[in-house]
């Protein structure tokens, strides 16, 4: 694979038609080895638009001052939505085996997802940057329930951010009816939910752990390696609840035949 082989004008490789899907890693592996440099374009603009809030957040955190932290929360969570919902569509697609031209068809995401993923950044900026600044600024000795219950409401917020900007990628729908399918696909797959926020938390910590070191695998790694493996974790239960790929490949076939009768 040639990773940083950035030819926007090649077509990306399909996959042959009716195999069989692979799972686990052996499909982790596959979608990463056909796709891997669309990831990383993606996960790299995802992480140029994460700068601003992250700086905010830490800003906040190290100055113990709230408001960077709602200046990070309105604008960074802002900035940062149309990127993330854009990688989101990116991996989606690879999910989906859905072959095509990167660039084309993430400006068309961006454009379309843009505005909607506004509201949900700030909503979900502002709470996860509030629930960091509270787990820096409590004493974890003295207050042990109150620190389990937050990593509880992290846990659950990063749920459902996950499942929200998903499914923008995906759905056009009101930001209310988007964050109740969230919640609802929160807890009928809990299981799968869980496991996606688990990758998404690990990779963080060991991020936060590792740094300054782990800096060169943030530039590798960026946000596509842990979004790929939630994607992956909670993808079946999306396409078993939205019947996705059928309605997509109706959408499409529309389309084409659409384009085919203006040509006659």
């Amino acid at each position: 694979m040639a990773f940083f082989n950035f030819n926007f004008d090649k077509p990306g490789p399909g996959v042959p038609e009716n195999a069989p899907r692979k799972k686990g890693l052996p499909r982790f592996w596959e979608m990463f080895t056909r796709d891997g440099t669309a990831f990383w374009r993606a996960g790299m603009l995802a992480l140029l638009g994460a700068v601003p809030y992250i700086a905010g957040v830490w800003f906040a955190v190290v100055t113990h001052a709230v408001l960077p932290l709602l200046l990070a929360g309105v604008v960074g969570g802002a900035v940062m939505a149309p990127q993330l919902v854009g990688l989101n569509d990116t991996i989606l697609r690879s999910l989906r085996d859905e072959p095509g031209y990167w660039w084309a068809t993430y400006c068309r995401a961006w454009k379309r997802n843009a505005k909607a993923s506004l509201l949900p950044g700030v909503v979900f900026g502002l709470l996860l940057g509030t629930e960091i600044f509270s787990l820096f600024h409590t004493d974890w000795a003295q207050n042990p329930v109150l620190i389990a219950v937050m990593f509880v409401g992290v846990f659950l917020l990063l749920g459902l951010a996950l499942l929200t900007f998903t499914q923008i990628a995906l759905l056009e729908m009101s930001f209310a009816g988007i964050l109740r399918n969230a919640l609802l696909l929160l807890l009928g797959y809990l299981p799968r939910a869980a496991l996606a926020v688990l990758w998404l938390l690990l990779y963080a910590a060991a991020i936060g752990l590792f740094f300054p070191l782990s800096v060169p695998a943030v530039l590798l790694f960026n946000l596509w390696l842990p979004l790929q493996a939630a994607l992956q974790a909670v993808y079946p239960g999306l396409e078993k609840s939205f019947d996705l790929e059928k309605k997509i490949k109706a959408i499409r076939d529309a389309s084409l035949n659409d384009t085919d009768g203006a040509d006659r």
